[in-house]
């Protein structure tokens, strides 16, 4: 399956970016990882992908659309596969932990308020800083 994506993007199908496809796709959904978690799980699997060749890859892989690139504040750049259908994300403050959601009703919403502005919804992107409250 994998190669067959990557040759659809255009890229020809090499060991690291086979590789770090598997590993991407090993971690969805709802896991997001930055270039340096990719690279230390190819070491635990015994790849010896250098840490260049992996910012290369999910770089190209970026521009062809297999990959969505996140760059939530304070935080590295983070990455997930580009599955199509659209959802927003929560950042937890105390953990860094990513979390995924959908909600019909705050995607009508912001039509809804794009539209009292006389614009177009084009590429709504919510993200939701939290922290679980104090006891």
């Amino acid at each position: 399956m994998e190669s067959l994506e990557l040759r659809k993007a255009g890229l020809k199908v090499t060991h690291p970016r086979m590789r770090i496809l598997q590993v991407l796709e090993q971690n969805t959904p709802h896991h997001h990882l930055n270039a340096e978690e990719i690279y230390r799980q190819l070491l635990e699997d015994g790849d010896e992908i250098g840490l260049a060749t992996v910012y290369r890859v999910l770089t190209q892989f970026e521009a062809a659309g297999l990959v969505i690139k996140h760059n939530f504040e304070g935080g590295q750049a983070i990455y997930e596969l580009d599955r199509g259908g659209h959802h927003d994300h929560m950042v937890d403050l105390d953990t860094g932990k990513i979390i995924e959601f959908e909600s019909a009703e705050i995607e009508e919403l912001q039509r809804q308020i794009a539209a009292r502005h006389g614009y177009e919804l084009e590429d709504p992107s919510l993200v939701l800083y939290v922290r679980k409250p104090r006891r």
